[in-house]
């Protein structure tokens, strides 16, 4: 049986607005996402001499919440070469392509997640948006393939990668400031829902109180070892099944 969340930590206003990340927290999307890019990052190491190799797990274990930009330029720094703006931009639309691809064909929703925004948008309650570090054709693509687009309005997806002027990736706070700034809410009158570090911290540096989600971890062991890392980073409570969703929600309010 999924664990209950944690009592209340602190008094919160209300919340009018919950922002979900879509890979791994709406959609099981991450391991399709990187078993597809793994090859074109070996592609981009062989082209630059580096004799390291990725799978898809182990490049999910290096870059996991970020957009293949992030993965790029964090391939940059780590094997010390250099890309041009122009080679860089290539490769993000190669990936794109490819994921996406993948994606129509293999995609499925977190499990119980598709039950519990039917509840939410029946209760009429609250906004709902998609905040994402991925690019928007693939956010699209995805909550399309396992049918949540029904859920949010077309304005209300928003992507680092693509939303925002510069281009960016979370752990930087930008997009869930933007989509606070685009919706017309404040950050503290929304919960974001959030798996890994790097959504985390952008969640929390945004001033938005953060829902770990850690049931698209197969492992009990590890989904406590992500539940107690991404409280670290100030995540309030830790839900390991879609099913508690409106007790860490209700936890929030009512704290």
């Amino acid at each position: 049986m999924p664990k209950e969340c944690p009592p209340p930590l602190s008094h919160y206003p209300s919340i009018t607005e919950l922002l979900f990340d879509c890979d791994n927290t709406l959609v099981l999307s991450e391991v399709l996402a990187f078993e597809a890019c793994a090859e074109l990052a070996n592609e981009i190491l062989g082209k630059h001499n580096v004799d390291a190799r990725y799978t898809g797990p182990a490049l999910m274990a290096d870059f996991v919440g970020q957009n293949f930009r992030g993965v790029v330029r964090g391939m940059e720094d780590k094997y010390q070469f250099e890309l041009s703006d122009d080679e860089r931009e290539s490769y993000v639309k190669m990936e794109e392509d490819r994921v996406i691809a993948t994606l129509k064909q293999k995609a499925q929703p977190c499990v119980g997640c598709n039950e519990e925004l039917e509840k939410l948008a029946k209760s009429k309650k609250y906004g709902m948006a998609v905040v994402s570090s991925s690019a928007l054709r693939r956010v699209v693509a995805s909550v399309e393939k396992v049918d949540q687009a029904k859920y949010f309005p077309k304005d209300h997806i928003f992507s680092a990668a693509t939303s925002l002027p510069k281009p960016t990736t979370k752990p930087d706070p930008a997009i869930y400031l933007h989509a606070c700034k685009v919706i017309g809410v404040k950050p503290e009158e929304c919960i974001a829902v959030e798996d890994s570090k790097s959504g985390t911290l952008s969640a929390v540096r945004a001033g938005i109180h953060t829902i770990a989600y850690t049931g698209s971890y197969e492992e009990e062991e590890k989904q406590a070892e992500i539940g107690k890392l991404l409280t670290s980073l100030g995540a309030k409570v830790v839900m390991t099944h879609w099913s508690q969703f409106e007790d860490c929600l209700a936890t929030i309010e009512k704290s």
